[in-house]
């Protein structure tokens, strides 16, 4: 992964198996995505599903400095912090489940989406809200809930005012995709065909 600074990035990885089985375990992944990630970006979206996780952010300019590593050289830091976010997680739950090896089989995917210094181009804009959206339907999608109200590991409660520790920067999502924040259910209806979904993958 390569990271620019002020661009927005989704940020998915899946599994094969269950990543997040106990209330706990997502508890303490939004707690380590906190710690490890949030000094480094703006997160604008997360939701953290049974088996996968979607995050939308742009990245601060402390995120894309390099740190010179034997093993990895001209690493930078947010890829660095994103792979001790995972395997901290991992090496939580192989231990609380008494479990060996990977928990995520896939790597960890950053789609670029725009950047939210320039908004001449409307297209990006679009799917920078295509990809806001989708993240939260996300729960409705999978058939978890019904409501996005009713799915807690999601950044949408923190969008309602609902809740205490709050990872999103919500101006700044405000602004970058013009939207209210009064008028946030109307958008998170809206929908969009597959074309434009694929488009922030």
């Amino acid at each position: 992964m390569h990271f620019e600074e002020d661009y927005t990035y989704h940020i998915y990885n899946r599994s094969n198996e269950l990543i997040f089985i106990e209330k706990i375990n997502y508890l303490y992944f939004l707690e380590k995505l906190r710690e490890l990630i949030l000094p480094y970006v703006n997160i604008f979206a997360y939701c953290l599903l049974p088996n996968h996780f979607h995050l939308m952010l742009s990245v601060k300019g402390s995120g894309v400095s390099i740190v010179t590593e034997s093993h990895r050289p001209n690493t930078q830091i947010l890829s660095k912090q994103i792979g001790l976010l995972l395997s901290s997680y991992t090496q939580a739950i192989n231990k609380r489940f008494n479990r060996k090896g990977s928990l995520f089989a896939h790597k960890t995917k950053a789609k670029q989406l725009n950047n939210f210094g320039d908004f001449r181009n409307i297209h990006q804009q679009n799917y920078s809200l295509i990809c806001f959206n989708y993240i939260h339907n996300n729960p409705i999608s999978a058939g978890l809930v019904e409501k996005l109200i009713d799915w807690e590991f999601s950044s949408y409660k923190e969008y309602l005012g609902l809740r205490e520790k709050i990872l999103v920067n919500k101006e700044l999502a405000s602004n970058i995709l013009n939207f209210d924040l009064s008028y946030l259910c109307k958008y998170l209806r809206y929908e969009y065909d597959e074309k434009d979904i694929r488009n922030i993958f």
